[in-house]
């Protein structure tokens, strides 16, 4: 499975792509409007850390809006991909940019339904919001499992990329599921990687070592033994 970014702080990006882990990055509305930066250069500058897709969105409500804008998103950088979220105009807008071969991530997918329409149309990915679902009362989990089982079943290329993860859990049954693709905040990057028996190994690895004494030092105990080599 391949892990977005779900951020647009640069920090973030920087610091999530040291780590050698992830494949692009998804931005919204609100995350851009949180940088308080042009968003043309923003999105330019993600593209320049991180190399794969990054998702940018439209903010016009109508189909000739969003290609327009969709349009002009695409000229920053290859790897932009156009974020158009579900409904009618949406989907005119992503038939013609699949078209015209502008890739798309169809956005605020809440059912099966919606992300078939979606795919239909030449999503190159669907984004079904997994937290928002929840919080709803439903599963997101199986939303995505759903889409996941639907496009399997008629060979649609479309990628589903979990959306609105909350908590590792998400990651996890993501996984389980099949779901091509899950973008998550940097604190739940952090989550995944945490664990008290990892911190507990450690923390007696550490201790043991200390008994060492001076040749506990590796840089100096390895430099020492090449040089008489």
């Amino acid at each position: 499975m391949k892990l977005f970014a779900d951020t647009a702080n640069l920090d973030e990006i920087r610091e999530l792509a040291s780590w050698g882990i992830i494949d692009g990055v998804t931005t919204n509305p609100s995350l851009a409007a949180r940088e308080g930066r042009n968003f043309a250069e923003l999105i330019a500058d993600i593209c320049e850390i991180v190399d794969g897709p990054i998702s940018a969105e439209v903010v016009a409500l109508d189909a000739e809006g969003m290609l327009r804008e969709a349009r002009l998103l695409a000229q920053i950088h290859d790897n932009v991909v156009i974020k158009i979220p579900i409904g009618v105009e949406g989907l005119k807008a992503v038939t013609a940019l699949s078209e015209e071969g502008i890739p798309t991530n169809v956005t605020l997918i809440f059912s099966a339904n919606q992300a078939l329409l979606a795919a239909k149309a030449g999503a190159t990915f669907v984004s079904p919001f997994m937290g928002r679902i929840d919080d709803v009362g439903g599963s997101g989990v199986e939303v995505v499992a759903d889409i996941v089982q639907i496009f399997d079943n008629y060979a649609l290329d479309t990628e589903v990329l979990a959306a609105s993860i909350r908590h590792s859990l998400h990651v996890l049954e993501s996984a389980r599921v099949g779901a091509h693709v899950a973008t998550l905040p940097l604190k739940v990057f952090r989550k995944l990687l945490a664990h008290p028996q990892t911190d507990l190994g450690m923390a007696s690895f550490m201790a043991d070592w200390e008994t060492v004494g001076d040749g506990g030092n590796v840089e100096k105990v390895v430099s020492e033994f090449l040089q008489k080599r």
